[in-house]
């Protein structure tokens, strides 16, 4: 028994999909931007669902790769460090393709992204915390949208925003524009049922959707996603440590604390 709990416990620090009906129409509208190789934006609060459901869109086109030919990229995905400057962009890209490249001038690197972005046949390039650019480096991103005709898409807060509207020429290119919003007491009691289903997985139902439970989850997650999952995991790991069968109130009561 504990040898199986503590691989629940593990099993539970990972990262899972689950199948939210946001998302999926989410990763409908991005489809859409990379068929047509429009450039978009992704804008929303901290803790909202971007980055995962950015990074599991990337996720189902994996690279594909043959003996002596470069691999085929369909969709890159890129998180942007603090500060990020234009040579922050063209690493990013390289190491998004696994390419190693020797020293040269920023012309010289800037050719040969374009080059490898080419003959990957990137299609989409996701570009998160875009609001930590700096404004000179969405020159060289407007650029590859240009040149190259690939989907760049700005995932970011509202932050972002104010960056780009400082551009006309960005604000022109990145007008569409797809919003994060925080859940609705709606939408809270479906996900926590989902999250009950997917992610958790104890051995008997902790009835996280009753009355009761969805006062105390609404109250600490004000609707952020991110939290919700940080919370329901958090209380599903104290309660295979207690070697309890499903998540008490006492129990989520107790991790709800921690995040006041």
């Amino acid at each position: 028994m504990v040898g199986e709990r503590g691989g629940e416990i593990v099993r539970l620090q990972q990262v899972q999909v689950v199948p939210l009906e946001r998302v999926t129409r989410f990763h409908g509208w991005l489809g859409r931007k990379r068929r047509s190789r429009q450039a978009c934006r992704v804008v929303g609060e901290s803790r909202t669902g971007k980055t995962v459901a950015c990074q599991t869109y990337a996720s189902q086109y994996p690279p594909r790769q043959q003996v002596g030919e470069p691999p085929i990229v369909p969709v890159l995905y890129w998180h942007a460090p603090e500060d990020s400057g234009p040579r922050d962009l063209f690493d990013g890209i390289f190491d998004g393709v696994n390419y190693q490249l020797k020293r040269g001038t920023i012309s010289e690197v800037r050719r040969r992204v374009y080059e490898v972005l080419r003959s990957c046949q990137v299609e989409m390039l996701l570009i998160d915390e875009a609001h930590r650019i700096r404004p000179k480096t969405f020159s060289d991103i407007r650029d590859i949208f240009d040149k190259l005709g690939i989907s760049v898409v700005l995932i970011g807060t509202d932050r972002l925003d104010a960056v780009v509207r400082r551009d006309e020429q960005i604000y022109n290119r990145f007008m569409a524009c797809h919003r994060f919003e925080r859940m609705n007491r709606s939408d809270l009691k479906v996900s926590t049922g989902l999250w009950e289903k997917h992610v958790l997985q104890l051995p008997e139902s902790s009835k996280l959707t009753s009355a009761s439970m969805q006062r105390l989850l609404e109250s600490c997650t004000q609707g952020y996603i991110g939290l919700l999952d940080a919370v329901l995991r958090s209380a599903a790991i104290e309660t295979l440590e207690r070697g309890e069968q499903h998540i008490s109130k006492a129990i989520l009561e107790a991790v709800i604390a921690e995040y006041r």
